[in-house]
């Protein structure tokens, strides 16, 4: 018989504060729902007090997922409570996790308070907790670097406050699998009312160690372990979800240990990520990297001809990458699509099946083959559209040559109205992105990155642009996909500008609103 290990999600809020630019409030649903469907127990989905904005998108995300516990992280203060409570209530169910550093350097540098007054503070932040949900999360921050006597004494504080959860952090990523399978032990040992909770551990990855050390946690009692999707994270990030799960499906035998990780659903889940937080996933990465179930070795792939599982423990098939890249023409029809994005695992209501068809018929005539990567990028794009786009591309010229002045015209619907204009640069994409920003007279805008991609394999592959501008003191990241590099690039610049245009018209309404209050 298995025991259960929870799986934490923090993807939302750990994962983010490491990120480039900040996810919309649409994509941190996406995301949300996507780690609902792979079967994570609860959902970490940000840090109401920090912002109006993530205040907004807990709330949504508390409002619409139905089958993971939804969570609110909250400092040990009262205002943070309370926001993560406000945040929350919309939830059928919902988590509270309040924190506060235990270690030495923490309290006396950080803190600057004494130990005495640092329990305090924990306990009445977890009875405040209490006070809106039963369902109450503490954690020691550093508590790798915490000596184990107060750490015992902060453990057991919280638990008689009514903590249900107790975290034991691996905060800086210092501990080693076994000191910190030790500590998980001595708490067990050590700490009287230990049962009346589960034990949880988040550990980073500063020393690439974070998965063992969660896993040397799980052996000694832990029965959560907080991870991130590719383990993205502060620093080096966090222990990667898709290792926690596969480790303990994979050898559940020896461990004794499970989840309810829906497997077939994590190289999705990681595409998803990747693209969305703009962070790819190196090749070598474990489950989920490009090469993770290629065999080069010829005497690899002579043995796993004879029988797979000489080379690999574990099948593509098992974490949801469909091994036959089917192609597909323009001679495909709609019924074709929809059966294939359904063995791909995307449903139809997730979807407009036209706008996915039309935007496939056309690719098809521009590379003759469409296969399933460029599907889902087609449908991942589908879903990133604006449903009221102020923003959109007509027309497109570039020109560009060893003899010429690179130029280009753009033609966009602004609004009602339909704009055109043209400009030089010093290529193509610039002269584009020049005709653009003259166009739309837009002050303030400033490129800080362009990455150039290719989704999919040979000449033929598409093209996808990644881009990242400030405006306002805040970083928005667009993403533009097409067969031609210039339009790809076009087009995530003017994901980017979409994103400003409602950041401008939420600001609006803020102000608005607090004009009104103020009358």
């Amino acid at each position: 018989m298995t025991d259960q290990v929870k799986i934490f999600d923090t993807t939302l809020r750990d994962g983010e504060q490491a990120l480039p630019a900040s996810l919309s409030a649409k994509e941190k649903l996406q995301i949300a729902l996507a780690l609902e469907r792979l079967g994570v127990d609860i959902i970490e989905a940000g840090f109401p007090v920090s912002s109006p904005g993530d205040f907004r998108s807990v709330q949504m995300i508390a409002r619409e997922v139905k089958n993971a516990t939804v969570c609110g992280l909250a400092r040990a203060l009262p205002a943070d409570i309370d926001a993560c409570n406000e945040a929350l209530k919309v939830a059928e169910n919902f988590r509270i996790h309040t924190f506060i550093a235990t270690s030495e350097i923490h309290v006396g540098a950080k803190l600057k308070k004494s130990q005495d007054e640092v329990v305090d503070m924990a306990v009445a932040a977890v009875k405040r907790a209490r006070g809106y949900t039963n369902d109450v999360e503490f954690s020691c921050e550093d508590a790798g670097r915490t000596h184990i006597d107060y750490l015992c004494r902060m453990v057991e504080a919280a638990i008689s406050a009514g903590a249900t959860t107790v975290n034991i952090p691996d905060t800086v990523g210092y501990t080693t699998p076994t000191e910190f399978g030790r500590i998980i032990a001595q708490l067990f040992n050590r700490v009287p009312n230990i049962d009346k909770a589960t034990i949880s551990v988040h550990c980073h990855n500063d020393l690439g160690l974070a998965v063992a050390n969660s896993l040397a946690a799980v052996e000694q009692g832990a029965r959560q372990v907080e991870c991130t999707i590719n383990g993205i994270g502060e620093r080096a990030g966090n222990a990667a979800l898709e290792e926690i799960a596969m480790i303990l499906k994979t050898r559940s035998t020896m461990l004794g240990l499970d989840t309810r990780i829906n497997s077939s659903e994590i190289s999705r889940t990681s595409r998803l990520v990747s693209q969305l937080c703009n962070m790819p996933v190196q090749s070598n990465k474990a489950i989920v990297g490009a090469n993770a179930f290629s065999h080069s070795s010829g005497i690899h792939q002579d043995g796993v001809l004879k029988a797979q599982n000489t080379y690999e423990i574990m099948t593509p098939e098992s974490v949801g990458i469909n091994k036959n890249n089917l192609n597909l023409t323009s001679r495909s029809g709609r019924h074709v699509i929809k059966h294939r994005l359904k063995e791909l695992g995307y449903q139809p209501e997730e979807y407009d099946l036209e706008a996915v068809y039309q935007a496939f018929l056309t690719l098809a005539d521009k590379k003759g083959q469409v296969y399933d990567y460029d599907l889902e990028a087609l449908l991942f794009f589908d879903k990133q559209k604006h449903e009221q786009a102020y923003y959109e591309l007509e027309y497109l010229q570039a020109n560009s040559g060893r003899e010429i002045v690179p130029s280009a015209t753009v033609r966009l619907r602004v609004g009602d109205a339909s704009v055109t204009a043209s400009a030089i640069g010093n290529g193509p994409v610039d002269a584009a992105y020049n005709a653009i920003i003259d166009m739309i007279q837009l002050d303030g805008v400033e490129l800080v990155d362009f990455a150039l991609d290719s989704k999919g394999e040979g000449a033929d592959a598409l093209a996808q642009v990644s881009v990242i501008a400030e405006y306002k003191d805040r970083r928005f990241h667009g993403i533009g996909l097409a067969t031609d590099i210039v339009e790809a690039g076009v087009k995530a610049l003017i994901f980017v500008l979409n994103n400003t245009h409602l950041a401008d018209q939420i600001d609006q309404q803020k102000n608005q609103q607090e004009r009104i209050a103020g009358v």
